[in-house]
């Protein structure tokens, strides 16, 4: 039995979906719950976890330590052969980075589209707009995580392996991607630093908007949410970003 602890919804389905299609049975569980996560995992085979932030947690730090500490003991008590850990992209850096987010899904940028087609302007905390970042269709990493789910032991302790689209794009791509589908231009915009606070203020608690914000200011200098250097293994999804985003552009 696998079991599948609170990651992305639509990686979670995905993985769950290509597991239970090869017969595999399906454990889920709450992180914050750590006795019944104890008790799901202690019935697993192999467990795949993700560290989900809290949008509105009046300290976000402070709830993922609570989670990791939750995990950790769940994980302890139930000893699983396996356990896939879905991480970011520059975990391997120890300081000076705020909270990560792995490889970016491509699906998240439906977020901002209503208002990408309102105004012509594709607003982004990537900046200059055309340096490129690694991402991923959120469908692609959860067959990625199925694959290694239903692959052999090995006698490694640990393997780290990078996931990313088939190749990386910028937020000048996206608006180029965009533009196809909508058949008018959307033109991509940095949003100035000064402002930034407000607006992740705006949607989410003070504590999560300081993570987001040292993230971002992480990302911007280049070379930091990235693969880890000298590391081997990538797997690459297959999806284009215009295709992520087609289910998600209205249709006229």
């Amino acid at each position: 039995m696998f079991a599948i602890i609170r990651t992305s919804r639509i990686v979670s389905y995905v993985t769950s979906l290509a597991l239970h299609k090869v017969g595999c049975e399906i454990a889920v569980a709450d992180l914050q719950d750590s006795k019944a996560l104890a008790k799901e995992i202690g019935d697993a085979d192999t467990v795949q976890i993700v560290l989900p932030p809290s949008p509105r947690a009046k300290d976000t730090a402070a709830e993922m330590r609570k989670a990791i500490e939750s995990l950790a003991s769940a994980l302890e008590e139930a000893h699983p052969r396996r356990v896939l850990a879905i991480s970011d992209y520059g975990a391997h850096i120890t300081h000076g980075i705020g909270m990560l987010t792995m490889c970016q899904h491509m699906q998240g940028w439906g977020r901002v589209i209503p208002a990408a087609i309102d105004s012509g302007t594709l607003l982004s905390f990537h900046d200059p707009v055309d340096m490129l970042f690694p991402t991923i269709s959120a469908p692609d990493l959860g067959l990625i995580a199925a694959n290694l789910l239903l692959q052999p032991t090995t006698e490694k302790d640990i393997e780290i392996v990078h996931a990313e689209g088939p190749r990386q794009y910028s937020p000048s791509d996206v608006a180029v991607a965009l533009s196809e589908l909508l058949g008018r231009t959307i033109t991509a915009e940095a949003v100035p630093r000064s402002q930034w606070k407000d607006a992740f203020e705006h949607v989410m608690s003070v504590s999560l908007a300081e993570l987001l914000i040292k993230a971002n200011d992480a990302q911007n200098k280049g070379g930091l949410v990235d693969v880890k250097p000298n590391s081997a293994e990538i797997h690459y999804g297959t999806t284009e970003f215009i295709d992520a985003l087609r289910p998600l552009v209205p249709t006229y």
